[in-house]
């Protein structure tokens, strides 16, 4: 594999496009069977829209529907290599018992307790302040370099417990005949790592299930060595993706959603990788390709390839859903053929609005699939009266697109 890849589609569909015994380490974050919906805001809150974590037919059918994936995972991993399944108290007694069948059941490693600290907490019941990592391995020749991950000794984990190596048990032999490791203390399997804060605003996206940066360091250090491939087949907002490239190691990363493969893009470009140096695989090609986008995803990816910035408000935007790059000229989206003169009434009212009080002419963008002959006449007779709209149809976009193409080689083969 000679580019890392990054893939929009069904983790299903694409994990069987993969040989057999071909990744070292596996992350995956799964939805945590938590009933919920999320309201996302993708960076500086550019973006709201619904992040549907929900498995009508119950638990039977959630994690029917993991183990489908789990098998195909376990299929790709090499002897080698480990496998990372995270979870919480919803799902996660169901999850041990469907991996224990697929990995067997002395393949298993760690129930690795995830700790934080921080949030609201209920009147009435222990605060739920962990998450689950399993820790599978394929065979007993597996990879785990623990100097990479030692902790210092001093480190009071529990806030009250002082380390077995502390000076005072040194000094009345409590402990006579241990040595600490230059290198530092082997970690137990519950570690305290701070989840991302709403005032991280060097690491934090905006991503509600977002994990720090320090906890898949960890993972990854850990379980693979430079140069070994990582995949995450949920990968979200791309913290492993980012971790394993500051790591020096090779990566896959499998999303269905295509605005989480835009905002990986972003992340990745931010510590120097080049959108040319990845394979992006599964993005929209051509305008049908958006038609299946839900309304916020088409948004987003709208807004995303403009360069702008979407509307930090889903609500009361007065028909504004994004800004360009340069000048912040406001753009309306439209996921709809043949748009009339209405709509571009409409988006005069709201450009009257957001250039209340400015002297000049009043600028903004409409895209859409397609525009009707009266969208183009309004758009002329607007002209005279200072508004400056232009029209631009979702080809207009992918046109002028410079992004990676299906090629006729396979998406995973060896060097």
């Amino acid at each position: 594999m000679k580019k890392n890849k990054l893939i929009c589609g069904d983790n299903l569909a694409i994990l069987a496009t993969i040989p057999s015994e071909f990744v070292d380490l596996i992350y995956i974050d799964p939805p945590f069977f938590s009933n919920r919906n999320y309201e996302i805001i993708w960076g500086d809150e550019a973006e709201i829209r619904s992040f549907e974590d929900r498995w009508e037919g119950g638990i039977n059918v959630y994690i029917d529907w993991m183990k489908q994936r789990i098998i195909e995972l376990h299929r790709i991993l090499k002897p080698s290599g480990t496998f990372y399944i995270h979870c919480d108290w919803h799902a996660g007694h169901y999850l041990k018992v469907m991996c224990d069948e697929v990995f067997g059941y002395t393949q298993f490693k760690n129930e690795i307790v995830w700790c934080y600290r921080g949030g609201g907490v209920p009147k009435k019941d222990f605060a739920k302040k962990h998450d689950t990592i399993f820790r599978y391995v394929k065979s007993d020749n597996y990879i785990f370099n623990i100097d990479e991950v030692r902790i210092p000794y001093s480190e009071d984990v529990l806030g009250s417990l002082p380390s077995r190596y502390d000076k005072s048990y040194r000094d009345n032999k409590t402990y006579e005949g241990y040595r600490p490791n230059p290198k530092g203390k082997h970690p137990e399997d519950w570690w305290l790592i701070q989840p991302l804060m709403p005032s991280d605003k060097k690491e934090r996206l905006g991503y509600p299930t977002q994990k720090p940066e320090a906890l898949l360091t960890r993972i990854i250090t850990a379980s693979s060595n430079k140069g070994d491939l990582i995949l995450d087949a949920f990968c979200g907002c791309g913290t492993a993706l980012a971790v394993a490239q500051k790591w020096n190691r090779r990566w896959i990363g499998v999303d269905i959603s295509p605005s989480a493969i835009s905002l990986i893009k972003i992340r990745l470009g931010r510590i120097g990788v080049a959108e040319k140096a990845i394979d992006i695989i599964g993005m929209p090609q051509k305008p049908e390709d958006l038609l299946r986008f839900k309304p916020f995803e088409f948004q987003y990816w709208v807004i995303n390839e403009l360069h702008g910035s979407p509307s930090p408000r889903r609500t009361g935007d007065m028909g504004i859903d994004g800004f360009s790059f340069l000048n912040h000229y406001p753009i309306q989206v439209k996921q709809s053929e043949s748009v009339g003169r209405n709509v571009v009434d409409n988006f005069e009212t709201a450009l009257r609005r957001y250039y209340a009080g400015h002297k000049g002419e009043m600028n903004g963008y409409i895209i859409a699939f397609s525009f009707g002959k009266g969208a183009r006449e309004e758009v002329a007779t607007a002209k005279k009266e200072g508004f400056r709209i232009e029209l631009i149809t979702v080809k207009d976009i992918l046109d002028k697109r410079v992004n990676i193409r299906q090629s006729a080689t396979p998406l995973f083969h060896e060097e």
